[in-house]
């Protein structure tokens, strides 16, 4: 099986993580022993000191490296912090960055159209993914709120755990048809199976969560798995790499 992780983060946080790697480089290497191809990356620093600064830290580190593709932070732009949505998309594509993360609570604005319309809708017009994490800086109540605003956007979901969240987002799935759960910490028996039985394969993710989570964890359960080996291969690898292909930088 190959593997395109879509959520993992490299850098040192203020909080040091599970498996800490500081660079581009010993994430290269973690992911040659866990036997991950390729995967959607961002810089801590997005999070922890502040996105342009953050973004420009990957881009610069992710250059030499054609396995790594990056994964902006956005903001909301009344203050003219980043670019007009075409010039942003056009600096993604040069930079090889494909999607975008926005971390609303931590980062202190509400991620809704009255903030972030322009942004959001031209990014549903294009087919730019969204990721958004529940672990960090985004709540349930913020995603419902923003899908009904957007019900076509691109949004992935992150990091939802594996304690009874299946109530949160099923209703998502059910309803925005590009919504999508990663994997990352899901570890329920028979969860990937049920989500594949009800939904299909195509609306997960392969994502491990990296560095707060091993690689392994959410590549075993996903290698035995009671799917078939097309649906593995589509979580696996195919469906990120469609979303990737599918967006129009």
């Amino acid at each position: 099986m190959r593997f395109f992780d879509c959520n993992v983060s490299f850098g040192l946080p203020a909080r040091r993580p599970l498996a800490p790697v500081a660079t581009a480089v010993e994430l290269l290497a973690e992911m040659d022993v866990a036997g991950v191809d390729r995967a959607l990356v961002w810089h801590i620093a997005q999070h922890d000191v502040a996105p342009q600064t953050g973004n420009a830290m990957l881009s610069d580190a992710i250059a030499p490296h054609a396995r790594l593709t990056g994964c902006w932070t956005v903001l909301p732009n009344q203050a003219h912090e980043f670019p007009e949505p075409s010039e942003l998309f056009r600096l993604m594509r040069e930079s090889h960055v494909a999607a975008l993360r926005a971390f609303p609570d931590s980062h202190r604005f509400l991620l809704n159209a009255v903030s972030m319309g322009e942004v959001l809708s031209a990014m549903d017009e294009r087919r730019v993914p969204l990721f958004l994490s529940v672990k960090r800086g985004c709540t349930w109540s913020t995603i419902y709120d923003l899908m009904a605003s957007f019900p076509s956007l691109t949004c992935v979901v992150c990091d939802h755990g594996c304690w009874g969240e299946d109530r949160a987002f099923r209703p998502l799935l059910e309803r925005y048809p590009n919504l999508y759960v990663d994997t990352a910490q899901y570890l329920l028996d028979g969860g990937i199976e049920a989500l594949v039985a009800d939904y299909g394969p195509h609306r997960l993710l392969f994502g491990s969560g990296f560095p707060e989570s091993h690689f392994g964890g959410m590549m075993m359960a996903l290698r035995h798995a009671q799917i078939p080996d097309g649906a593995k291969d589509a979580i696996a690898y195919g469906n990120l790499e469609r979303l990737i292909e599918e967006a129009q930088l």
